[in-house]
């Protein structure tokens, strides 16, 4: 590819918080601080917690029967994960599996305006990232199941409740595990120089050596 496509895609990734760059040294992977985190959490309960109250408005007697059971495979898929960290191919089912869920509760609510935001804020991927760095592999039993029971109540302040302690689950955990990262400013040299004359010598990694 040529450098201009690179670069816009870069600028795009920065943009999203994704990726950070230091003129003169280059971009890498963003790592989160706990700020960042707290940050995506907050944006994410409020967002899921309005369409968990939609959801229990709005949602009908054939789709409770189908919601109720991705829950119950959905909390089976956890188990799984459990058992089996070392295949990466199944983890990803199972948190493509859990974003899918999610999305759909936010279908139920009948506003698509919510979905366009809950996607744009891209939510359930930055959760998808914090609990794949954080290694986090467990879940209460029917975790999923007992919100599913709160959407399908009828109730929105119940489904509203339930949903805000679904996404606070487990945050402390991510937090301290994240907290071994290296979030600082110690960027890696793309090369070093022992005679200490300032010269660089090439990698081949251009301006935005990550």
């Amino acid at each position: 590819m040529s450098f201009l496509p690179i670069t816009e895609a870069l600028k795009c990734l920065e943009t999203e918080g994704l990726v950070e760059s230091r003129p003169r040294i280059g971009t890498r992977v963003r790592v989160p601080n706990e700020q960042d985190i707290r940050d995506r959490n907050i944006i994410r309960e409020a967002l899921e917690s309005q369409a968990a109250r939609l959801c229990a408005q709005n949602i009908t007697v054939e789709e409770k029967k189908q919601l109720r059971t991705s829950a119950r495979h959905l909390d089976e898929l956890q188990k799984m994960c459990a058992l089996e960290p070392a295949d990466p191919r199944f983890l990803f089912s199972a948190h493509t599996y859990h974003m899918q869920f999610h999305m759909r509760i936010a279908e139920l609510g009948r506003c698509p305006g919510l979905c366009r935001a809950i996607e744009k804020e891209q939510v359930l991927i930055f959760n998808w990232l914090y609990d794949t760095a954080a290694h986090r592999r467990t879940q209460p039993e029917e975790f999923h199941s007992t919100l599913a029971e709160a959407l399908c109540s009828g109730d929105p302040l119940l489904a509203d409740t339930a949903m805000r302690g679904h996404v606070q689950y487990g945050l402390d955990q991510v937090l301290e595990r994240l907290a071994n990262y290296d979030g600082g400013d110690a960027w890696r040299l793309k090369s070093k120089n022992p005679a200490g004359n300032g010269k660089k010598s090439g990698n081949g990694a251009g301006k935005h050596g990550i």
